[in-house]
């Protein structure tokens, strides 16, 4: 707990703590008290910039002659990175699969990153990422690792300890330090709420390896959700998984265009796909949460344009 109370200061140095409200037409549309936590309201538009702050600081001490970076993103781990190595003046180069997000690609440019398109995947651009590294003798900073946990663990202490008591929370799982963090959190301030998982039932990769109880493979075909589009689960995520989760739900493309709709018409929020699955597995749930109290991760809202132009005219955009 005291770890992550300190890491809180570290990253309000940058920027404040994001809220989290019950909004009265997410409420009626579920049947259930809602709070949602917005990490769409970060200065990046996503959480991610929590841990690649901690991530940073944590490099610069232990590596004070440190070159430059390099990471492999869909986006907004990448924003993170660009950002939090533009503060600490250290080169940076991102690697992104092509066809991604342009939107995302300018964000991360004009923090200074040097963009470099590979692979037709997060798989095989983070492969090439971490070739890269090796060959200009720069750091690697990875999309899963203990001290990116520790930041998103103070978005979900946050939430935790100024929401009502909450008896279940959604999470979206990209490569799993949201709901690593989240875990880490519920289990610091000894509470009994239960943390799900959500996937893209596109990108089933976590899924299916929280069912078989194994690592699995699986193709990572959602556009519409890029940032849950993985192909190979991260080892150290599926072992604090396995042990904190109950369950993980998978939603599909229609599902989740339906969600970011929900969100901007019952908040006027955006919600990038990634995000807004959390309530897209609450609609499917409304059901069995009538009446209760429950949490839904907004991670991010970085959408682009002509994207949510699409789902707001009723498509899925993909």
């Amino acid at each position: 707990m005291q770890r992550v109370r300190e890491a809180q200061q570290s990253v309000y140095r940058f920027m404040p703590p994001t809220p989290q409200y019950a909004w009265p037409l997410i409420n009626q549309r579920l049947g259930c008290e809602a709070w949602i936590k917005h990490e769409n309201h970060t200065p990046l538009g996503a959480f991610k910039i929590r841990g690649t702050l901690l991530y940073m600081e944590s490099l610069r001490r232990s590596q004070p002659d440190l070159k430059g970076v390099v990471a492999a993103t869909r986006g907004n781990h990448g924003q993170g990175v660009a950002t939090a190595a533009r503060m600490n003046g250290v080169q940076c180069m991102i690697v992104v699969p092509h066809g991604n997000s342009l939107e995302k690609n300018r964000a991360m440019m004009a923090q200074g990153a040097e963009l470099i398109e590979h692979g037709q995947d997060f798989q095989e651009s983070l492969e090439f990422a971490q070739a890269l590294a090796a060959e200009r003798g720069f750091e690697m900073v990875p999309s899963f690792h203990e001290t990116l946990v520790l930041g998103t663990a103070t978005y979900a202490l946050e939430f935790l300890e100024a929401a009502p008591p909450l008896e279940v929370v959604y999470v979206p799982i990209g490569l799993g330090s949201s709901i690593s963090g989240v875990s880490a959190a519920r289990n610091a301030l000894g509470l009994k709420t239960e943390v799900v998982g959500v996937v893209a039932s596109q990108s089933p990769s976590y899924s299916l390896s929280f069912s078989r109880r194994q690592i699995l493979e699986a193709p990572a075909a959602t556009e519409l959700a890029d940032g849950l589009a993985c192909r190979k689960p991260n080892s150290d995520a599926m072992e604090i998984i396995w042990q904190n989760v109950s369950r993980i739900i998978e939603v599909s493309n229609e599902e989740i265009a339906q969600a970011m709709r929900a969100l901007y018409y019952d908040t006027h929020n955006l919600a990038e796909g990634a995000a807004a699955s959390s309530l897209a597995a609450a609609i499917r749930e409304s059901e069995s949460n009538h009446g209760k109290r429950i949490g839904l991760v907004l991670t991010g809202g970085n959408v682009d344009a002509r994207v949510f132009t699409r789902v707001l005219a009723g498509e899925t955009a993909v």
